[in-house]
């Protein structure tokens, strides 16, 4: 406990340092790889996309990101143990920080899409060893997490596959594109529409509305966002009635004005999926450091919820923005052309698909990460081009980078305490 008080303003500085640090790492990877589809499919550029991502996912982090969060991210380890030693809880927190913002750095620079979810979770779960054992530890939640690799890439993938084939039966596939595309892509305005009306409630507008989003049933929520994808369905075929498209060209020609209107469609899908990305994942880095800043202000009291100092939500927001602008075209480049070559419809269909997981998976309790539901997305639009149509090399080293993340944020986040402790105690 002394240690609290005669370094407390160090220790939260260091904290400040390491968890601006962790969400350079979200904006590095995590945010990349939701616009790389976007830029991949040239619906984007490169700069429009960084632009467009900053924005919304420093609106959703400043905004949304809360004023309260969970003091351990996901329940992963029992608080208990260290009530009576308050001060290996801020240096294990300091730790995780340390160790996930550099394994995140690490894969951004190798181009590796991977759960920066999983990599504080693994973080924390290997200071809890070290410091306390592992009857701290949660383990059917870390085997919950381990499950989601694959079952989250593996829904996702399978409702791509579904979205895009249904693209492809009922427009390109037509003697007449354009005349379906004005009669089927309000339909899937609608769906989208619906599917991100629902992120929005659930994910992103939790805590800037908190009474009106805890108020509403799930059957309300249901009805609100199928009011606002029947508007949306209603305001997008009255445009598409009004675009000027050749009916008569070649029909080239009317896959390219068709991929024009899905490429429209890609960038409200990753405005709004930006949105609710920033509110949620901010946690991941403001988490840890709130509660280190809580318990040096309550003299050691480690609460099951932190309430947010002034300062570390535009710590974390402004962090997500530097990570994305200074290093995020690596995991962009393997998300949007690494895996297989993406148009602004297949890309819609991945996006609109990883939407829709998450809605399931926030309905059920499902343990996702954004990350591998956008991964397996795009690989379900591969596939239904054919396994010749994806880069496997590519696929491997993914999926070895997501089996590596947990392990790697553990063994880390032990190095970091063992040498911290040395330092500080």
């Amino acid at each position: 406990m002394d240690i609290l008080q005669t370094y407390g303003l160090m220790l939260v500085v260091l904290a400040g340092i390491v968890g601006f640090i962790m969400a350079w790492g979200i904006g590095a990877n995590d945010v990349a790889n939701a616009m790389g589809t976007s830029v991949g499919s040239k619906a984007l550029t490169i700069k429009q996309a960084i632009i467009i991502a900053m924005i919304f996912e420093f609106a959703g982090a400043y905004l949304a990101g809360g004023e309260v969060t969970s003091t351990i991210r996901k329940g992963i380890i029992d608080s208990g143990p260290f009530m009576d030693v308050p001060e290996l809880f801020v240096i294990g927190m300091i730790s995780s920080l340390i160790a996930a913002g550099t394994w995140l750095a690490v894969a951004s620079y190798m181009g590796w899409p991977v759960s920066t979810t999983h990599s504080i979770v693994g973080a924390i779960i290997g200071f809890a060893i070290v410091s306390v054992g592992s009857d701290a530890v949660s383990w059917t939640k870390v085997s919950g997490i381990v499950g989601s690799w694959i079952v989250t890439p593996l829904l996702s993938g399978v409702l791509a596959y579904i979205i895009f084939m249904s693209a492809q039966r009922f427009i390109f596939d037509t003697d007449n594109p354009i005349k379906y595309a004005k009669r089927y892509v309000p339909v899937y305005m609608a769906l989208a529409g619906f599917v991100l009306s629902l992120v929005t409630i659930k994910k992103g507008l939790k805590h800037v509305f908190a009474d009106f989003s805890m108020s509403l049933s799930t059957t309300e929520a249901y009805l609100y966002a199928a009011l606002i994808g029947l508007v949306v369905a209603i305001i997008g075929r009255f445009f598409i009635a009004r675009l000027d498209i050749d009916a008569e060209a070649d029909k080239s020609m009317q896959f390219n004005n068709v991929e024009k209107i899905f490429a429209v469609l890609m960038i409200v899908t990753a405005c709004a999926m930006a949105f609710a990305h920033g509110s949620n994942d901010v946690a991941n880095a403001i988490g840890p450091l709130a509660a280190v800043v809580s318990v040096i202000q309550n003299d050691g009291e480690i609460g099951a919820k932190s309430v947010l100092a002034w300062w570390i939500l535009p710590l974390g927001a402004f962090g997500i923005v530097c990570g994305l602008a200074l290093f995020g075209q690596r995991v962009m480049a393997t998300i949007g052309k690494g895996i297989t070559h993406l148009t602004p419809s297949r890309g819609f269909a991945a996006e609109l698909a990883a939407a829709s997981t998450v809605v399931i998976a926030s309905g059920t309790g499902l343990p996702i990460s954004t990350t591998q539901t956008l991964v397996g997305a795009v690989l379900g639009v591969g596939l239904a081009r054919g396994i010749a149509a994806l880069n496997l090399g590519v696929v491997r080293n993914i999926v070895i980078s997501w089996v590596v993340t947990l392990p790697a944020g553990a063994g880390l986040a032990i190095i970091s305490y063992l040498i911290l402790t040395a330092i500080l105690l």
